[in-house]
């Protein structure tokens, strides 16, 4: 059977002289695996070589019993140019894309994930080398991976302590809050509790990592993300990339290039 659907190409591996197999990451159906036959050739009937990152309209045929479906078109819309352009927003796109492919099951479909992550893209490809670049990608990057974490059901708590529950004693300022008031008690995360800790439960979690204030308040009120500082969003992406590391049981392979590459 025919299916239709839009589609992120989130991974491409060769499969022969001519062929690949790639995973694409769609709208109605969730992540598959499919062959690309002939997808090497010069008259190649996707629009061209498939390359990771590219988008557009899908149709393919469901396998009856092996894994692989099997693409039979690919209408590709524009490329975006600075992806390929930028190393900087290439690899931090390319990040995300391997932590999606990483996290989500095949056939899962998640509609408002896959219109996050389009969306991502485009405002990523929007980048340009300017003062403000690094910081404005890792707040990209940090917003699409607590998106992702919570469309998967993964999403750490944030807005309590995970231990006592009670959100008084945690200590995240609100936006109002002088952040260097001495009365802010200090904030932990826990990979293991999956979630902040304050300063009373702290010493049963000893993989513990302490948050600075304006960590914590960026956490507490995500809508601070776009205008903190980019010392601050290299503390939480830190955070971050050590939390996915404890879920996925390895370090992302393209995390290497997050911190010192944007």
């Amino acid at each position: 059977m025919l299916t239709k659907d839009r589609a992120i190409c989130i991974r491409a591996i060769d499969y022969s002289e001519t062929s690949q197999i790639v995973t694409f990451f769609t709208k109605a159906t969730g992540k598959i695996d499919a062959i690309a036959k002939g997808s090497k050739r010069p008259k190649s009937p996707f629009d061209g070589l498939i390359e990771v990152l590219s988008h557009g309209n899908i149709v393919f045929v469901e396998p009856a019993s092996e894994k692989l479906a099997t693409l039979t078109e690919f209408q590709q819309q524009p490329a975006l140019i600075n992806l390929r352009n930028n190393l900087s927003v290439l690899y931090t796109c390319l990040f995300a894309a391997e932590l999606l492919n990483n996290l989500t099951h095949d056939h899962d479909p998640h509609p408002g994930l896959f219109d996050s992550f389009l969306e991502f893209l485009h405002n990523a490809n929007q980048q340009h080398p300017t003062g403000n670049e690094q910081r404005d990608l890792l707040a990209l990057l940090i917003l699409f991976q607590l998106t992702l974490l919570n469309e998967i059901g993964l999403q750490p708590v944030l807005d309590r302590c995970v231990n006592c529950r009670k959100s008084g004693r945690v200590g995240l300022a609100p936006p109002h809050l002088n952040q260097s008031a001495p009365d802010v008690p200090d904030v932990y995360f826990s990979n293991s509790a999956n979630g902040i800790i304050c300063r009373d439960c702290e010493a049963s979690f000893p993989d513990k990592i302490r948050l600075s204030r304006d960590v914590s308040a960026c956490l507490f009120s995500f809508k601070q993300i776009p205008e903190s500082s980019e010392k601050t969003l290299k503390e939480i992406e830190n955070v971050l990339i050590n939390h996915l590391t404890q879920l996925l049981g390895r370090k992302p392979k393209m995390a290497k290039h997050i911190l010192d590459g944007v």
